[in-house]
C-alpha cells in the first residue's frame, strides 16, 4: 500500500519554491547594489563613459557589448591603442568589467587573448609614454599673479587664488577638492586642517585629515587666502568652492571637477603658458613632485596625498630627482 503525503505538504512546496525564488532575486539586487555603492559617483560616472565608447566600437562592428565576451575586449585595445596609452587601455578594461559586474555578467579579463595582448601592446609602444604635466612653483606664481593683474572682482579673484594654492598644498584630487565643505576645516594656531571624508582610495568613508601651514610669504600662503575668501564670500556653510552666476553673484552650488580644469587651463593661458599640457591632476602630481625635489620621503608624500601604494608616489620622486646625482655632473667640460 502507497501512502499519499500529507495534503498540506503538497500545498505548501509551490508557495516555498516562490518564496526562495523572491528571496534569491532579491539577493540578487542587493548584491548589485553593493557593487555600485562600493564605489564613488565620479567613479561610477568615469565607468560609465569608459563604457560608452566600447558600446560605440561594438555598434560599429556590429558585437555584442553587454556581455561580450574576450576576444572582442582585445580587438577593441588593439583599436584603442592606435592614440591611447598603456594607462588608459588598463582603465578602459577595469570599467568594461565593472560595468559587467554591475549588471549581473562575468567578463574574464584575465584571458590570455586579452593579457598577452596588452603585453604585446606595451612592447611595441613602450609603458613610459607622456603625461601631462605637473604644476611646479614657477607655474604656480604664474598664475597667482596672473590672476591678482586680471580685471576681475576681488571676490573672484580670492576664490581662484583659494582654489589653486589649496588644491596644491594638500595635493588633492579634484573631486576632493571640490567636497569640501565649511564644516570640515578646523583653523590651528598651526594652520589649516582639512577633513577629507571620502575619497577614491577610501571606499569606507573612513575619512582622512590633512594639515596645511601657514606660509612665510602671504601671496601665496593657502591658510591666508582662504581666509580671505571667507571674509569677502561670507560663507558659514556648506560648499567651499561655489559657482558664480552670470551676473557675478555667489551661488549655492558647488564647483563641478570640470570647473577646476577650465579655471586652471583658463590662468595658464593668460599667463602664456601652452595649457594643453595641463590638466585638473598637475595640481596633485606638482605638490608630489615640488616635495620630492625639496627632500620629503615618500611616506610624508602619501601622507599628504593618501596614495595607499608606493608606486606612484616613487614615480614622483624618480622624476624629481633626474637631475640630483646625476652621472652628467661628474664630468668636466
Amino acid at each position: 500500500m502507497t501512502l499519499k503525503k500529507p495534503y498540506s505538504m503538497i500545498q505548501i512546496k509551490p508557495k516555498i519554491k516562490s518564496y526562495v525564488t523572491q528571496d534569491i532575486k532579491a539577493l540578487h539586487d542587493q548584491t548589485l547594489n553593493n557593487l555600485k555603492s562600493s564605489k564613488a559617483n565620479n567613479t561610477i560616472r568615469a565607468y560609465k563613459s569608459d563604457f560608452r565608447d566600447f558600446e560605440g566600437f561594438c555598434l560599429n562592428h556590429g558585437f555584442n557589448s553587454l556581455p561580450t565576451e574576450p576576444k572582442i575586449v582585445s580587438l577593441y585595445l588593439t583599436h584603442l591603442s592606435k592614440n591611447s596609452k598603456i594607462s588608459t587601455l588598463r582603465r578602459r578594461l577595469v570599467s568594461i568589467s565593472m560595468i559587467h559586474k554591475m549588471k549581473g555578467h562575468y567578463l574574464d579579463t584575465k584571458h590570455p587573448i586579452i593579457i598577452e595582448n596588452l603585453l604585446g601592446i606595451r612592447r611595441v609602444k613602450g609603458s613610459m609614454q607622456k603625461g601631462k604635466k605637473p604644476l611646479l612653483i614657477n607655474h604656480l606664481k604664474q598664475i597667482i599673479n596672473i590672476i591678482d593683474q586680471e580685471k576681475i572682482d576681488e571676490i573672484k579673484k580670492a576664490r581662484d587664488k583659494t582654489l589653486v594654492l589649496i588644491g596644491f598644498g594638500g595635493g588633492f584630487r579634484r573631486t576632493e577638492l571640490i567636497s569640501i565643505d565649511y564644516e570640515d576645516l578646523e583653523f590651528v594656531p598651526e594652520g589649516l586642517k582639512i577633513m577629507i571624508k571620502r575619497s577614491k582610495t577610501d571606499q569606507f568613508g573612513e575619512g582622512m585629515t590633512k594639515g596645511l601651514p601657514y606660509f612665510p610669504n602671504q601671496t601665496y600662503c593657502p591658510v591666508n587666502n582662504l581666509n580671505k575668501w571667507l571674509e569677502l564670500s561670507k560663507i558659514r556653510s556648506g560648499p567651499l568652492f561655489r559657482r558664480f552666476t552670470k551676473g557675478l553673484t555667489l551661488s549655492n552650488n558647488r564647483l563641478t571637477d570640470q570647473s577646476v580644469v577650465l579655471i586652471i587651463k583658463k590662468y595658464l593661458s593668460l599667463a602664456g603658458i601652452e595649457n594643453s599640457d595641463f590638466s585638473g591632476h598637475s595640481l596633485r602630481s606638482g605638490f608630489a613632485t615640488v616635495a620630492a625635489e625639496s627632500g620629503a620621503d615618500e611616506r610624508s608624500i602619501m601622507a599628504m596625498t593618501g596614495h595607499k601604494t608606493t608606486q606612484m608616489v616613487r614615480r614622483y620622486i624618480k622624476e624629481a630627482n633626474i637631475f640630483k646625482n646625476n652621472a652628467l655632473n661628474k664630468i668636466k667640460f
